[in-house]
């Protein structure tokens, strides 16, 4: 019955989707951001070492996360146009919608069971957290085209990461007051364990129950999917074959193609910073002591995603009075600018101000490429594979991003010189913006 009510443009289809936002955020901040980067580091500095021997050699803690972050994006590309297309085809998304959903909690459940001497098991279960996350999202992503109309992408799309960031916060501050007074929660030392690391455990549980909890709704009332007509002859390759398809009509719509070149490189330099925003601040600020240092990089993490709230919902009224590309030109201005600030940084003052500012564009930049995106579409029902693209772009962006700053962070021996460096990528997407409205619509 819930599938007759929730018609298109309707206000509890269009909450539902944002819905989904608020529901598997939580990884992105605490798992991703917060919480695990401070579990991961505290495992090691308790044990007193600084290598693990894994598959036959000896490798650094940092390393070694780090490869397991960029062979899962790698996984992330290829898996997702696959299962795109497929879904597109059988016309049931909502069922690899929720397989990846439950993949992704449950594998954040088991990131408990994360400890040293089960290295292989814990690397699993967070290659796997991420998959789940990064999977599901593009899925739901491609539904923005289905369940709203034009006019109401902008607003619904910043909606949704609106309420990532409140719910994400939500969870994250309880969760740090369970690692931060564990004692009042009844946590304690024991079986060898202190008490921080079992709070921080307990965090991954409470990611994992909050994700499956709160997608029910979503489940609840999105469509189940667009079924392809024609022959099922391989499924399995389809996907692929969808990806080449997009590409061919993406020859025929000039404008899309050029927002989509733009969108890869400079979503490549905002996703990198996002990803090393936390250990920059670790490295070059100088905090003082190292609770000084815990709680500033904690402070700055829930600064950018209170700020955020704002920046999106600011960001869906600036398009609507100046048009996306020129406000997401304005937006790429700002992170070209914040690169250099990011050159000079120093004390935490300054640590938080970029924090800030970065959170203003974060949340406006990401929520309008995804409106933009789906506005530029052709008519089609298609919309999984068309968003699986885009997906596809951002991750082959993030592999390529991060890979080249940490070569310049190698090579000159300073993170600062990688971060001036993402700052080109930002100028290079400017100009390709420029060019977007500078062609017709073929259609």
């Amino acid at each position: 019955m819930a599938q007759i009510l929730a018609l298109k443009g309707s206000k509890k289809l269009l909450n539902a989707w944002a819905f989904y936002d608020w529901a598997n955020s939580v990884y992105s901040l605490v798992i991703s951001s917060a919480i695990f980067p401070l579990f991961y580091g505290l495992l090691f500095r308790t044990a007193g070492i600084e290598q693990v021997t894994i598959f036959g050699g000896e490798i650094a803690r940092a390393p070694l996360i780090s490869y397991v972050t960029s062979l899962a994006f790698i996984f992330i590309a290829i898996v997702t146009p696959l299962v795109s297309g497929v879904a597109d085809y059988l016309g049931n998304k909502k069922v690899f919608l929720k397989f990846f959903c439950y993949l992704g909690a449950a594998s954040c459940i088991g990131l408990y069971w994360f400890s040293l001497e089960y290295i292989y098991f814990g690397l699993l279960c967070y290659f796997f957290g991420l998959v789940g996350f990064w999977v599901s999202f593009a899925i739901n992503n491609s539904y923005l085209p289905d369940i709203a109309y034009p006019e109401q992408q902008d607003r619904i799309s910043a909606k949704g990461f609106s309420m990532g960031y409140i719910g994400s916060v939500i969870l994250l501050v309880f969760n740090l007051a369970m690692v931060m007074k564990p004692d009042f929660f009844g946590i304690t030392d024991s079986g060898g364990e202190i008490a921080e690391i079992k709070a921080m455990k307990y965090s991954f549980i409470s990611v994992g129950i909050w994700w499956i909890l709160f997608s029910q709704y979503t489940f609840a009332h999105l469509p189940k999917g667009y079924k392809r007509e024609g022959k099922r002859d391989h499924i399995v390759l389809n996907g692929f074959k969808e990806l080449k398809l997009v590409w061919h009509q993406l020859g025929e719509n000039q404008k899309l193609k050029r927002y989509l070149g733009a969108f890869f490189v400079y979503s490549m330099a905002v996703q990198t910073i996002m990803l090393i925003a936390t250990y920059f601040g670790e490295e070059e600020i100088v905090w003082g002591s190292d609770n000084e240092r815990t709680m500033g990089l904690i402070v700055s993490i829930l600064l950018i995603q209170i700020v955020a709230i704002l920046g999106a919902t600011v960001t869906a009224w600036a398009s609507k009075g100046f048009g996306n590309i020129r406000t997401l030109v304005v937006i790429n201005v700002i992170w070209a600018l914040l690169c250099i600030y990011a050159y000079f940084l120093q004390t935490p003052m300054d640590f938080y101000i970029a924090a800030g500012l970065v959170g203003v564009v974060m949340g406006g930049i990401q929520a309008l490429s995804r409106s933009t995106y789906s506005k530029f579409l052709p008519e089609t029902t298609d919309t999984t594979s068309f968003f699986s693209f885009y997906d596809v772009a951002e991750k082959i962006g993030i592999i390529i991003g991060t890979f080249l700053y940490g070569v310049v962070a190698q090579l000159t021996g300073s993170m600062r010189n990688s971060t001036v460096f993402l700052g080109i990528f930002f100028l290079i997407g400017i100009f390709l913006l420029l060019r977007v409205n500078k062609v017709k619509p073929s259609n």
